[in-house]
Formats: C-alpha cells, structure tokens, sequence
C-alpha cells in the first residue's frame, strides 16, 4: 500500500508545486492520476520515486508510506529497492544499447545475486507480455518505433520485480492502435503480478477505462476522486477529458472557465 498523506512540494525553496495532496495506491490495483500540464501530475511521481530531490525539490510537509514505511527522505536506490519502480515520461532508454541489454539492466535493480538466477525467466516474462520485444532483442533501441521503445520501457520496470510500477505519460505521442495494445498488457500485468500501477496519462478515457480508482489533479491539490467507472459518468469529466457533452464538443479544455471546474469540482 502507497499511502501520501497531505503532501506539500517545494522547487528551489520558493516555487510551491504540491499543495496538501492526499492519495493511496492499493496492492494489485491501477490508479489513474489525471490532470492539466502543470498540475502536478509528473511532481507526485517524482516524490514517491525519490527523483524529486534531482530537479531540486523537496517534500516540506506530510510524508509518503509504503508498506508502512516512511520513504520520503530516501535515496532514489533505496526506494526502487524496496519495490518502487518508475518508468518515466518520454521513454527514456539506453538507446545505444540493445534490446536486451536494456531489460538486463532493469534486472540488476534487484541485485546481483537476484538478477543471475532468475535472468532467462524474467526475460520470458517481458517477452510473454510484449513479444514483439522477442523478436527485436539484438536491435539497437534507439531505432526502435516509439510504439516499440515504451513496450521497452515498461518491460524493463517489470524485470525489476516492483511492487509497485509509477507511469509517466504511457501513451505519449503514440497511435491510438498501439495505445490500446500497450493499455491493455499494462492491465493484465497489474491481474497477472499483482502488483500496484499508479499511472500519469492525459488519455483520460482509456486511463478511467482500464483504472480501478482515479484522482484528478489542479494546482497541485486533489480536486475530484472516486472509483473510474464513477468518473467516468462524472459530467466535468466527460466535458474536459472525455469531450462528451455539447460544452466539450465545441470547446477545448483550456477554452473553459476556470472557476466553473473549481466550483463544480470542489463545491
């Protein structure tokens, strides 16, 4: 269990980036975190990984618990130790390396010892979930498709072992084709391993659709949460991220007032 508990972030001792943020991250479950750029989305991923202290932030107030563990002054080596795992936006790779290379080398997180004996079995777990990797593993990835490189990078977060994987941004700049396909393996790696998926996406519907829980964020707070399947029926949701009302047809999200979200959304 992922627990935040009323999260404050700061960049540079000035910029207030988080501002209270309370959120939970069940075992075995996918939990949606939506919101506008700049909400604070990719901020509330960094600070669970411990990559927030690199872009020099810090958490000033509340804390983050995992298994009943503080983690929120821990090394980000510390962290992915203990089961955390982050594949990061804009599918980050060592591009000059192989496939394969690349999937060994999210292996080694667990540690050496670990990572030798379980080496060809955890290859053939990634490979079970995205086979088109199989076929690719003595190709450079840097000339994979960008549909091929976040298989990769999902892949390689699974060889990890994590307990719980963060997703930034899985559909990025990809084909409505391949979202799916991706989408639909990062849900039947979260039945399969059981393992927690706490996933940043500006693809609202197929994030609510695959989700058992959601949250959605502005201004670095939480302004609506609750079960997907409800957010899904949620009118400012289908007007500002699903564009099916008469509003969201004929407006886009940032055409739309901002005190009219603020004041359906937090009453």
């Amino acid at each position: 269990m992922l627990n935040l508990n009323n999260i404050e972030v700061i960049y540079s001792d000035v910029i207030q980036v988080l501002r209270g943020v309370s959120m939970q991250a069940p075992d075995g479950k996918i939990v949606a975190l939506l919101g506008a750029n700049g909400a604070g989305k990719t901020t509330t991923l960094r600070a669970i990984s411990g990559l927030l202290r690199a872009q020099e932030g810090e958490v000033t107030r509340g804390s983050i618990e995992f298994d009943g563990r503080s983690i929120d002054h821990l090394d980000p080596e510390n962290i992915v130790r203990l089961g955390i795992v982050q594949a990061l936006e804009g599918r980050r790779l060592f591009r000059h390396l192989t496939v394969e290379e690349n999937l060994l080398l999210g292996g080694i997180a667990r540690g050496r010892t670990a990572f030798r004996s379980a080496v060809n079995r955890d290859l053939e777990q990634v490979y079970q979930y995205f086979p088109r990797l199989k076929d690719l593993r003595k190709r450079v990835s840097g000339y994979l498709s960008g549909g091929e490189q976040q298989m990769l990078v999902i892949g390689r977060g699974l060889t990890a072992h994590p307990k719980l994987m963060l997703l930034d941004e899985p559909s990025l700049g990809l084909a409505p084709l391949l979202v799916q396909e991706i989408f639909e393996e990062i849900k039947r790696m979260s039945d399969q391993e059981g393992m927690a998926i706490l996933l940043v996406e500006q693809n609202a519907r197929m994030a609510l659709k695959i989700a058992d829980y959601a949250y959605v964020m502005e201004n670095g707070r939480v302004a609506l949460d609750g079960p997907s399947a409800q957010l899904a029926e949620n009118e400012d949701i289908k007007e500002f991220y699903l564009g099916l009302t008469q509003v969201g047809a004929r407006k886009s999200y940032r055409e739309v007032k901002h005190y009219k979200r603020r004041k359906r959304w937090l009453g």
